[in-house]
């Protein structure tokens, strides 16, 4: 079967930059710091670095290993290599959920975009009036949802541009701006009084602390962190060649990935202590916490303005990986044009997003099984769909392509480290109980059913 000529990255540093800016994202910036203040600190860090090399490094290589022998998006991968069967659907539901996680992802970042403008003429002081000012942005009509719109026309914008002009290109220099604008906050946060605390809240482990829901958590963060599960990281890989190295590639973006939420902490947790607020803020931490900090920090106006910044680029370099794989399904699948695809998609995104926007202020008192449509989306996606597809791709690779199919195309072109049996009880066995347990145990507690 022949088909249109495939893009590919100019060169796997390339690749490198634009899976780990798939990785790096808010899940980074603003989910991993205030999971981290949750779950006790360091223990927690610990606990999650131990899944990310176990869990995390098997299922990416896996994934990527797919995306290349197929060339294909995650539904035409799936049907290549098992044509005549349902295994498509593992494809469609990662499809799907990049789609779903995408139209509520834009609007928080659409809330970071925001973010970055009012930085700049001050936050108010105190938890408690930075939480009112929080407040009194999600609630409103206009701002959401024109950030939201805003966001949406950016990353359809670079998606149609292609893999090479828009992707890779956008990604050479988002990701290094990333890192540069995170040297910048610590370098702020570390050298604030009392920061030392924050330090030693990272990297003191408190053993005392574990419960099962620390290793829940460590697991669902290293699974969630990497976009695995939701086809991003397999359609970056369909534009790989043979000649690349994936098990080298997939240790440099794991590396990329752990690393910026590790600088994430180091940005907020010296911060938080220095002046002296609670460290297991949850969501809020990032939008409601800091501002509190940057309100009574010197400068706080401009280092305000280069965190928002950051968080709204490392949204960004997530964002693209996600429309990115519905934009492959329609231009592989059903012959779109490219630009067809990315806007077409980005609109209708866009208008299912809606919602979610509008979930604190009109719609504020629609609710789904208790939930507001923000944390219905958020759920959907996050604790079924996302696992759901991990769990059935380890178990489509460890069970029907084959250990040794898998092995075969991922060393192909590997010059250094080689992937080889050791993996098998990985993805056969640990990793399907282990995602599988955090999906049933996420989802049983959302109805108030508690399994531990």
């Amino acid at each position: 079967m022949t088909g249109p000529v495939r893009e590919q990255w100019l060169s796997r540093i390339g690749f490198v930059l634009a899976a780990a800016g798939s990785a790096v994202g808010l899940g980074n910036i603003w989910r991993f710091p205030y999971v981290l203040g949750e779950q006790g600190g360091a223990v927690f860090l610990l606990i999650y670095l131990v899944c990310i090399i176990f869990i995390g490094y098997p299922v990416m290589v896996t994934e990527i290993s797919i995306g290349r022998i197929t060339q294909r998006n995650p539904v035409g991968a799936f049907k290549a290599l098992a044509p005549g069967t349902p295994w498509w659907i593992v494809g469609a539901i990662g499809v799907l959920t990049g789609f779903i996680i995408l139209s509520f992802y834009s609007v928080i970042a659409g809330w970071s975009v925001s973010f970055i403008f009012k930085a700049l003429t001050g936050f108010p002081v105190g938890a408690e009036a930075a939480g009112e000012f929080f407040v009194g942005h999600i609630t409103g009509v206009a701002e959401p949802l024109i950030m939201h719109f805003i966001f949406m026309v950016i990353t359809a914008g670079i998606i149609a541009a292609g893999v090479v002009k828009g992707i890779q290109r956008v990604v050479t220099y988002l990701m290094p701006a990333l890192v540069v604008l995170m040297l910048v906050v610590i370098l702020r946060s570390v050298t604030l009084p009392g920061a030392g605390e924050g330090i030693a809240f990272m990297f003191t482990p408190d053993f005392s602390v574990i419960t099962i829901d620390t290793f829940l958590s460590a697991i669902g963060q290293a699974f969630f962190t990497l976009s695995l599960g939701m086809g991003a990281i397999l359609t970056y890989g369909s534009y790989l060649s043979s000649k690349d190295d994936i098990p080298k590639s997939s240790l440099q973006v794991i590396f990329a990935d752990t690393s910026i939420a590790i600088l994430a902490g180091f940005a907020i947790f010296p911060a938080v202590f220095a002046i002296g607020l609670d460290p297991a803020s949850g969501a809020g931490l990032a939008f409601i916490t800091l501002p509190a900090v940057f309100a009574e920090m010197p400068a706080g106006e401009f280092f305000g303005f280069v965190f928002f910044l950051l968080l709204s680029i490392a949204a960004l370099t997530s964002a693209i990986s996600l429309l990115e794989v519905v934009a492959a399904y329609f231009i592989d699948e059903k012959g779109w044009t490219r630009k067809q695809a990315a806007l077409l998609m980005g609109a209708i995104i866009f208008i299912v997003g809606i919602p979610p926007a509008l979930h604190a202020g009109v719609l504020g008192d629609v609710t789904i099984i208790g939930m507001d449509m923000l944390d219905f989306y958020d759920f959907v996606s996050d604790s079924i769909m996302l696992p759901l597809g991990g769990v059935l791709t380890v178990i489509f690779a460890g069970h029907f392509w084959g250990m040794k199919a898998l092995t075969d195309e991922a060393n192909k072109g590997a010059t250094g480290i080689k992937v080889g049996n050791w993996m098998a009880p990985f993805l056969k066995y640990i990793i399907p109980i282990g995602v599988f347990v955090v999906m049933v145990v996420g989802v049983l507690g959302r109805f108030g059913i508690e399994l531990f």
